[in-house]
């Protein structure tokens, strides 16, 4: 059952409409764009109202929570260690912790437990920033470990290692672009889910100088006719890779068009069915049409857009493009023609570093100071309820069976009832 549960998953990524009653199952949901078709979901709470329970965390992470069922797993750090837990999502207690490794540390706002965890429902694989990369089953049996650093030389990136794999019928896509602190190349890796082997590894050149080298971003599934690509951004361009033997198939410069010496690359690129949408450090954000060879930074480009996130990734609910920015001004752009519905519109004041999610007709973005504001979906901008948690978030809002999750320093919340479908 749990198989055919993980086969009917992996038909489901990349599109937009998904049916009601969805796991989690990694960083931007079960369409990898920020979309969720749930509905009736909770609009307000606080640390007492709406919330069914709370579990405590011994530190904060960039790392979102991850649903399966009954289970959500959690990349958490604890001192000098890193740890991969799961947690009994009816009850809010931690079924099982599994030691990732040491050598936690903080790298500016993130320590190593950054990466989301990835499942099918069946096992489970997690990366740290430390370069480990583990797969256990759900109930916690280890399967098999990597040590990337080790096998690959040592990350060279300046905040430390931030990416998601991205998971894909049998293998897991693992990006290491870095620059800033190695002349090592930057490398897309494909690994089998497995048995932990190394399918192929590709390096990714790069003109890209000091710091511009360097990504935080995870890889997305690009789907069209009977094409499927891995697109990876960062190094100032935006390329797309056969899956099966990691070549490069078209690259797109032109984000860093002015050269810049520190133009790296946090916000992850979306695709929106034949369209892939590629953020940078704030601008330009290219909007480009699948199906190109070589480069294609002319021939395939349908817009651009220079009001770009720099760390929190946009999402799309198939007809606009919704951009929350870190200072918290939010524009709505018509998906396919990058023309501005609405923009510049203010929501509350603060930093934002987690990414926005759509579900239920409105826009979900929590800020480190631990506020989510729901506004309105769709060519009308309007906020319906600012909820704060009081205390540093730098997580995304995770969506699953009428429940929103969202993970500060100190607990997991569970706000709202579970719907089962």
């Amino acid at each position: 059952m749990l198989k055919h549960l993980a086969l009917i998953a992996v038909v489901l990524i990349g599109l937009v409409a998904v049916p009601a009653a969805e796991n989690w199952p990694q960083w931007r949901g079960p369409s990898l764009n920020g979309a969720s078709a749930e509905k009736n979901l909770p609009v307000r709470w606080s640390t007492t109202q709406n919330i069914t329970w709370k579990l405590a965390l011994p530190a904060w992470s960039g790392s979102t929570p991850i649903i399966w069922g009954d289970r959500i797993f959690l990349n958490v750090a604890e001192g000098n260690d890193l740890y991969l837990w799961c947690v009994d999502r009816n009850r809010g207690a931690p079924i099982w912790k599994q030691l990732l490794g040491s050598g936690n540390l903080q790298r500016q706002k993130h320590n190593m437990s950054s990466p989301s965890p990835v499942t099918d429902g069946v096992n489970v694989w997690v990366m740290t920033g430390t370069g480990i990369l583990k797969a256990f089953d759900v109930d916690g049996k280890a399967i098999w470990t990597r040590d990337l650093q080790r096998d690959y030389g040592r990350f060279g990136m300046q905040y430390g290692y931030g990416a998601s794999p991205l998971l894909f019928e049998d293998s897991l896509y693992v990006p290491v672009l870095q620059g800033f602190f190695t002349d090592d190349p930057s490398y897309v890796l494909r690994i089998s889910k497995a048995s932990g082997r190394t399918i192929w590894r590709v390096e990714r050149p790069t003109q890209a100088r000091r710091e511009s080298p360097d990504a935080y971003t995870t890889p997305a599934l690009l789907r069209y006719g009977n094409n499927t690509e891995i697109v990876v951004t960062g190094g100032d361009v935006v390329t797309g890779h056969d899956p099966s033997t990691g070549k490069e198939l078209w690259r797109a410069n032109g984000l860093n068009p002015s050269n810049e010496g520190a133009y790296r690359i946090v916000a992850s690129p979306v695709v929106l069915g034949d369209m892939i949408f590629a953020p940078s450090r704030e601008r330009p954000l290219l909007a480009l049409k699948a199906g190109g060879r070589g480069e294609v930074s002319r021939s395939h480009l349908l817009w651009t857009f220079n009001n770009g996130p720099d760390v929190p990734t946009p999402a799309t609910d198939g007809t606009y493009l919704y951009i929350v920015n870190d200072r918290g001004i939010v524009w709505c752009l018509d998906a396919k023609t990058g023309r501005e519905v609405y923009g510049r519109q203010r929501i509350r004041s603060a930093t934002y570093s987690g990414s926005p999610v759509v579900a239920d007709g409105k826009i979900y973005v929590t800020n480190e100071d631990g506020v989510t504001v729901v506004f309105r979906a769709g060519p009308t901008f309007e906020v319906l309820a600012e909820n704060d948690l009081d205390d540093y978030t730098l997580s995304s809002p995770a969506i699953s069976e009428g429940q929103i999750f969202i993970r500060t320093a100190k607990f997991l919340y569970a706000i709202g009832s579970r719907a089962r479908s």
